[in-house]
């Protein structure tokens, strides 16, 4: 069986710049994924797909057509990629686009998708009521879910705090339209939640309130960064991540064939 190389793509890798000076350059993806042979790969793809039936979707089947993945190049079932690429669906364009840039042919196999978490409804009447500090998102789901419930209150003031450049990319387009009721005032020195909570900006002379929508599985290492540190911090989770509940069959043949993968979440690897 073909080996495989995981890439583990955080916040910091959304932009088309970084994607071509990173790991996933031509020169460097050749360097991280072990040799390989053509005809090993046809024999991966002959031994047919190793899964859980209730997992595997057959190719044939009337929802195929309507959930079935695309790729960037031929979409014959001997296709065997270079990438497969893992973000829930919708959200692997940017990446798609800057490897077929390069010439590395990819598949895009969703493995998770998001829904709504048990503080959802909470958001928007929290915003409505209330006014803080500091509005901290840390993915650009959990940056989407906020401005649905944003626009849902009516457009409050707002001063936003995000973990990286892929994160604020969400805003980029309201901040346009939003008059100044909503900016990003602070950026981490690196896109991570424990850095984000040390470096985080405080009142002088009051303590500073912090409104965090998350995701249900998200640790707890912000709020308790936060606290430590004096702020008063209000978690909501407003969404989850949960696991596909089928894949096409003949795509997932080629994903297991394919020598690399790239993974955008800790549940995406789950």
């Amino acid at each position: 069986m073909v080996s495989r190389t995981l890439i583990r793509l955080t916040s910091s890798f959304c932009s088309e710049s970084f994607l071509m000076a990173s790991l996933l350059s031509p020169s460097s993806l050749l360097s991280l994924q072990p040799p390989f042979s053509y005809s090993s790969q046809v024999q991966c793809l002959k031994k047919g797909v190793f899964a859980p039936r209730s997992l595997v979707r057959d190719s044939l089947s009337p929802s195929a057509s309507s959930s079935s993945s695309w790729v960037t190049s031929s979409s014959t079932s001997d296709f065997i990629p270079q990438v497969v690429v893992t973000r829930e669906r919708g959200k692997n364009k940017q990446i798609i686009k800057a490897l077929d840039k390069h010439g590395i042919s990819s598949l895009e196999l969703p493995l998770i998708h998001h829904a709504r978490g048990p503080d959802f409804d909470q958001l928007t009447s929290v915003l409505s009521d209330k006014s803080f500090d500091w509005i901290i998102i840390t993915s650009p789901e959990a940056g989407s879910v906020f401005l649905e419930a944003w626009k849902a209150a009516s457009f409050p003031k707002v001063k936003v705090g995000v973990v990286g450049a892929g994160t604020a990319s969400v805003f980029e387009e309201v901040m346009q339209l939003a008059e100044g009721s909503l900016h990003i005032a602070f950026t981490p020195s690196k896109a991570t939640g424990k850095v984000l909570a040390s470096e985080l900006p405080e009142n002088v002379g009051k303590r500073s309130s912090v409104l965090y929508p998350a995701s249900l599985k998200a640790s707890n290492e912000i709020e308790e960064g936060l606290s430590k540190r004096g702020f008063e911090v209000l978690r909501l989770n407003t969404y989850t991540t949960l696991p596909v509940q089928s894949v096409d069959a003949m795509l997932l043949q080629q994903a297991l064939c394919a020598p690399v993968l790239s993974v955008a979440s800790p549940s995406a690897v789950r």
